[in-house]
């Protein structure tokens, strides 16, 4: 008994180790004053996430190694970029290490035309780990992109094809990971859309998309549900959460009146004052076509009606489950409200 309890208080000490300087890299990287610390803390990153994705679940190994190999890919074509800056001053050779240190930032993100790996390697890890991967990851390859002098078009690309292949991918899909992970690129498409105008609305759209993302991921861990079938029997001991809770794939959508409207709208409005219209069109027609897969997984649930109790698993909803519902679905509101009186 004594040796179990050890051994438990063992893993959590290795678990809260490997959570802090996961979180240090990512500040490393986005703090450092040299392109090697970059480099450097970025491996540091990768080297405390891969303990982390560890655990019984069956492609847990397969994950490990697709997500292993495509960092370091990565990290390779990031430090021979930054060989290229320091030993040429041709301005061929520098434009050309441009482009491969962008590339690399792109990849370790999952942008499209690089994002093969990304719906695979989240299929493979927890729900605790598809959090991470949505959200905490993506932070130092996006600011580092900003420090980096790009092509306007050269972002467009990869704009352009986050939205629409982030959108057509999740049509057929079964696995909510994998979805998710689709649903992801399609947000990096309007994330990336950001760093055109204003570094402030990206921290808003990505503060309020890791807030969404959370109140999807906590219900769907504590069900333990992996796949859309799952997903119709949903919170059917309580209709009203099962009502909110639904609705924050709406709000993901970016469907009004949810929270999830209020940054698109931003940045709508941003692109427009910089005569970026055909962007915001992409944005929209691409985005428009996501909504659908949105409205599918809702409107589906819906219309089934379940009498008996398929989840009993009512004592593990607490009342912050109802605030981050009650916050992600009334947030457009306050907001409105909030700007009336200012």
């Amino acid at each position: 008994m004594k040796v179990s309890i050890l051994f438990f208080l063992i893993l959590q000490m290795n678990k809260i180790l490997f959570y802090s300087t996961l979180m240090m890299s990512s500040i490393l990287a986005i703090s450092g004053i040299s392109w090697v610390t970059v480099w450097i803390s970025l491996e540091m990153n990768l080297l405390s996430i891969m303990p982390l994705m560890k655990n019984k679940m069956k492609n847990t190994s397969e994950a490990m190694i697709k997500y292993f190999m495509i960092q370091a890919m990565a990290s390779t074509i990031l430090l021979f970029s930054i060989l290229i800056f320091q030993l040429t001053k041709k301005m061929e050779l520098i434009n050309s290490a441009y482009f491969m240190l962008n590339s690399a930032l792109f990849m370790k993100m999952g942008a499209a035309p690089f994002h093969f790996w990304y719906p695979e390697t989240l299929s493979g890890i927890s729900w605790e780990n598809n959090f991470i991967m949505l959200t905490w990851q993506k932070i130092a390859p996006m600011i580092l992109i900003t420090t980096i002098k790009f092509s306007i078009m050269f972002i467009f690309v990869f704009i352009t094809f986050s939205t629409l292949l982030g959108s057509l991918q999740s049509f057929n899909q079964i696995c909510m990971r994998k979805f998710l992970g689709y649903s992801s690129i399609n947000h990096i498409g309007w994330m990336l859309s950001t760093l055109l105008t204003s570094h402030t609305i990206w921290m808003f759209y990505f503060l309020i998309y890791s807030l969404i993302s959370m109140n999807i991921v906590i219900i769907l861990q504590k069900l333990n549900i992996f796949y859309f079938n799952q997903i119709n029997g949903l919170l059917s001991f309580n209709l009203k959460l099962k009502f909110m809770y639904m609705l924050n794939f709406l709000s993901l959508s970016g469907l009004p009146p949810f929270l999830g409207f209020i940054p698109k709208w931003l940045i709508i409005s941003h692109l427009a004052m910089n005569n970026l219209y055909a962007l915001s069109m992409i944005l929209i027609i691409f985005t428009l076509l996501a909504m659908y897969v949105y409205l599918r997984i809702t409107f589906s649930t819906f219309s089934l009606f379940y009498k008996q109790m398929i989840f009993t698993l009512s004592g593990k909803i607490t009342y912050f489950i109802y605030f981050l519902n009650f916050l992600t679905l009334m947030g457009s509101m306050i907001h409105i409200l909030s700007t009336s009186f200012l």
